[in-house]
Order: C-alpha cells, then structure tokens, then sequence
C-alpha cells in the first residue's frame, strides 16, 4: 500500500535527508587510495551518531534466510554494482566507488547514494557515472503532480540505453518513510503514462544504476548482499530522495 505524506512528515524526512547528504559528503572527502572501506563505514557511523539518527541499513533483513546487513552503508567497488559489505578491502587508484547510506530521524527515512572515481579518473568511468546522473536528473525531473511513475522509469530508462549501458529491473527505486522500502517499487526501464497517477505527497528514493559492458545480468555473491555485473564490468549507482509536492518535486537528500 502506498502511503502518502503531509507537509508536516515531509519536512521530517528532509531533516533525515540532510543526515544523508552529509555522510555522503564526508565519504566522498575521505574516499583515497589506501583508505579501507570500512573507514569510510566507521565515518559515516560517526555522522550518524552526532546527528542523533541511526542506520536503517544497519541490520536490514529482507528474508529470514539472508542474513542481516552488518554496515551503515553499502560500499561496492568496479563491478560491484549494489549491496556490497564494507570490509577490509583498500581503495586502489583509479577504483570506480558507489557509496549507498540511509538515515532514521525521528521516525523517519531517508536514503541517497552516490558514484565516485578514487584518484585517477578513467575516462569510461566518467562517462558511466555522467550518464548515470543525467539518469536520476531526468527521473527527478519527470516526478510532477499529474504525471505517472512510468514516466520516471521511461526517463531512467531511455538515458541507460542510449549510453548502451545494461539495465536491471529486479532492483530499482521504492517509496520510503517509516521504512526504507515501502511502495511503490520504481523499475528503471518503463513505458511513460503508465503506472502509479504521480501526487502532491509520495515520496520516492529514484535510483539509477547501470553496467558498463551493455549487458542486464548480474550475479550475487555467496555473502548474499553483493550484487555484481556478470560480464565484470564496471557499475555505477546514484540516488535522491524526493518528495512530490504542488511545486514539483523537491530533493529531500540534496545537501544544503
């Protein structure tokens, strides 16, 4: 069921949204060659603690078999794509970095990721990750009163393919509020005019991600988290939250 919110709960989860916006800032600060991934999982543990808000991630279990998710964020590196564990690995130059993290406020959510090129920028990667922005810019931008939520996917989908990048669907974008994952799910490949009627009140997380070598598959690793491009190819993941209102939509996760 898809829950809407007042001014009041959306005003809320843009304090939450600022948790996020400055995790993400203080990892991408510290994101270098050398610097283990879970250093930047402690950083972020640190915002969180001084913000007085704490990790929706943090001990996240979708099913009774997967086992609970052990970090604050999610730090996948090349071709991991989603989900990865922060762990003992060390940035190397020129590793392509998506940083995922949420925040719970008060009560509520709110949840961004970002992409980023540690040291040497390869000129790949930096297409990827441009092509992956525009993505989330035209899905934000698609998010009006009026309109459908396969337009937001459409706009997703149609920069991924012309950048002949691959494209899941299993994952994508979500309603958030109480709870990280809430409805409606938001696939990152859609038809415009179809869909969930847009409204003054959803509030979404909108979430490209796309796999340089053109193919959709992936495989997950045996931790049960890491989702990852078959072909090894690198990933690149972005993300916003954002609220729909009679203004437009307004980005609840933009730092400010």
């Amino acid at each position: 069921m898809v829950e809407y919110k007042t001014p009041g709960e959306i005003d809320a989860m843009h304090a939450a949204g600022q948790v996020v916006a400055r995790i993400l800032a203080t990892v991408r600060a510290q994101a270098a060659p050398g610097v283990r991934l879970a250093e930047l999982d402690q950083t972020a543990r640190d915002v969180l603690a001084e913000a007085g808000a704490t990790s929706p991630f943090l001990g996240y279990q979708p099913t009774p078999e997967q086992s609970p998710f052990p970090a604050v964020i999610c730090a996948s590196v090349n071709d991991a794509a989603l989900h990865d564990i922060p762990g003992s690995y060390r940035l190397a130059d020129g590793d392509l970095l998506s940083i995922d993290c949420g925040a719970t406020l008060d009560g509520w959510a709110a949840d961004a990721a970002i992409s980023v090129q540690v040291g040497h920028k390869r000129p790949a990667d930096t297409r990827l990750i441009s092509t992956a922005s525009a993505a989330l810019r035209a899905g934000i931008a698609a998010a009006v009163p009026g309109g459908r939520l396969g337009d937001i996917s459409a706009a997703i989908g149609a920069a991924g393919r012309a950048a002949r990048y691959g494209i899941c669907t299993d994952f994508g974008g979500h309603g958030i509020g109480h709870a990280m994952h809430e409805d409606p799910h938001i696939p990152n490949i859609g038809r415009p005019g179809r869909g969930l009627r847009l409204v003054p009140g959803l509030v979404i997380a909108i979430e490209p991600w796309f796999l340089a070598g053109g193919t959709d598959a992936y495989t997950i690793d045996s931790n049960g988290w890491t989702i990852r491009s078959t072909d090894g190819s690198h990933a690149a993941h972005v993300e916003h939250t954002i609220a729909i209102t009679d203004d437009g939509p307004l980005i609840l996760t933009a730092p400010a």
